[in-house]
């Protein structure tokens, strides 16, 4: 899809350094060379030459004008999704992709339709149906060149439900639709937290809190007003990098300059969070957060040694005595590459129990639902392998000794900063009782741990 209103304001923002989009024939066949999905095996200076490496997916495509920049585009499961997003100021000299607001919107745009498209690939009738929509959906999530709404699944697929003008003048774009029945209102905090542990004395041990506020509000009304406040306990961490949904209306400034690249002061506005919003027709992220906790989750250690033709690995997991003892599933994997299949193996668990993978390459230390009382677990255990071949997993870090445990888990009603949602703070500017639901979850996200008696791969090391 071609937005003339777009390509003008591109042609004014750069004058007479404009690069216009060239005809589609020639645009693909310069895009399918650029992505070396033809031509792979010859090597053309300006596109294979080291000094440009690709670290995004954001592209120069040549054309008959010149070089066309930025295209975003990337291969994924046969199918290119592209687009060339505008950037408004000069291109001489190229300015930072972080600095281009376009890249965002358009990346949002694509990877809405890939969600939309994906679950259809292996169905081609049902796939074709799916594209033959999309200009139609297209209409309705991005009319005249940016992004309006980019879940293109929520989108309806005929022609007959788009409104030309809301039926109210006070109607905002993001509320495609109107509902009708009973008031509700779902927020769900969902913490992940990511860890990386050593057990070395000089080198630290680093873990990161990553929040998000989901929301769906089933609200009558062409544009209702909502109110919803985020709490935390006495004393705990503030929240910091906080990033807000677009349909929020106003918020305290003190609240988004936060940021966890600065140390922590007094000073800091540690809430409550008020955000007041005009909400989506489907559910959304009311906004993002990070946070300083103080502690992880589970602190663990791991040591694996190599003697002869066995290695002996011993494993300890301790729960933090502030983490509520309730999980949905904890697990911790502890995966052996550039190894053959596990031949023999002898072990010994304080609490769980321990299962082999179908391809003897990964043990599955299922711990369950609960810490024992002393909030300690351990394993050890005597590995002895067979002959390597091509299918069992290899991997270029993890070399020698340095390996790792990964640990799963998902903590029910617990947040890691503390963060929730007071339901009674919640205000709607409705007729009728709204029915209110809170919920919130922890759940781990990249939380290794690191063989304490080999190398292993840094954040950082302190000077």
């Amino acid at each position: 899809r071609r937005y003339p209103t777009v390509e003008l304001r591109a042609e004014t923002f750069n004058g007479s350094t404009h690069v216009p989009v060239p005809a589609d024939d020639a645009f693909l066949k310069a895009l399918l060379f650029q992505l070396r999905l033809v031509d792979d095996h010859v090597f053309v200076e300006h596109r294979d030459t080291c000094v440009r490496i690709g670290h995004s997916c954001v592209y120069s495509v040549p054309a008959a004008a010149g070089e066309l920049w930025p295209v975003l585009a990337f291969h994924k499961s046969g199918l290119i999704y592209a687009c060339v997003p505008l950037v408004e100021g000069p291109l001489e000299p190229r300015p930072p992709l972080l600095t281009v607001s376009g890249l965002s919107q358009g990346l949002a745009l694509l990877l809405g339709i890939m969600g939309y498209i994906s679950p259809s690939r292996k169905n081609e009738a049902e796939l074709n149906a799916k594209i033959g929509q999309l200009r139609t959906l297209l209409i309705q999530a991005c009319p005249l060149g940016t992004p309006l709404n980019t879940n293109i699944r929520s989108l309806n697929s005929s022609f007959e439900d788009i409104q030309e003008l809301p039926a109210d003048k006070d109607q905002p774009a993001w509320r495609s639709s109107s509902y009708k029945g009973k008031p509700q209102v779902n927020v769900c905090i969902t913490e992940k937290v990511k860890c990386m542990q050593y057990d070395q004395s000089d080198v630290l041990d680093t873990w990161q809190v990553y929040g998000a506020v989901n929301c769906r509000c089933d609200i009558e009304g062409s544009a209702p007003n909502v109110t919803l406040s985020l709490s935390l306990p006495m004393n705990a961490p503030p929240l910091q990098d906080i990033v807000v949904h677009h349909c929020v209306t106003s918020v305290d400034p003190a609240m988004l300059v936060s940021t966890s690249a600065e140390p922590l002061h007094d000073s800091v506005y540690n809430g409550p969070y008020k955000f007041p919003f005009i909400p989506p027709s489907d559910s959304f992220n009311l906004c993002y957060y990070t946070s300083q906790v103080p502690v992880p989750p589970i602190l663990g250690c791991y040591q694996l040694v190599e003697e002869g033709s066995q290695i002996k690995i011993t494993v300890n997991l301790k729960l933090h005595e502030s983490i509520k003892n309730s999980f949905e599933y904890c697990e911790a994997r502890i995966p052996f590459f550039n190894r053959g299949p596990i031949a023999q193996l002898e072990y010994k668990v304080s609490y769980g129990q321990l299962d082999l993978s179908r391809e003897k390459s990964l043990l599955v230390w299922v711990i369950g639902q609960k810490f024992p009382k002393s909030l300690e677990v351990s394993l050890t255990g005597t590995v002895s392998f067979g002959p390597a071949g091509k299918e069992h997993p290899r991997d270029y870090v993890c070399t020698g000794n340095t390996a790792y445990v990964k640990l799963y888990f998902r903590i029910p009603d617990f947040t890691l900063t503390g963060c929730y949602v007071d339901q009674h703070s919640v205000q709607i500017f409705v007729p009728g009782k709204p029915k209110i639901t809170a919920s919130r979850e922890l759940i781990s996200s990249d939380y290794y741990i690191w063989n304490s008696k080999a190398p292993a791969p840094m954040v950082y090391k302190p000077l």
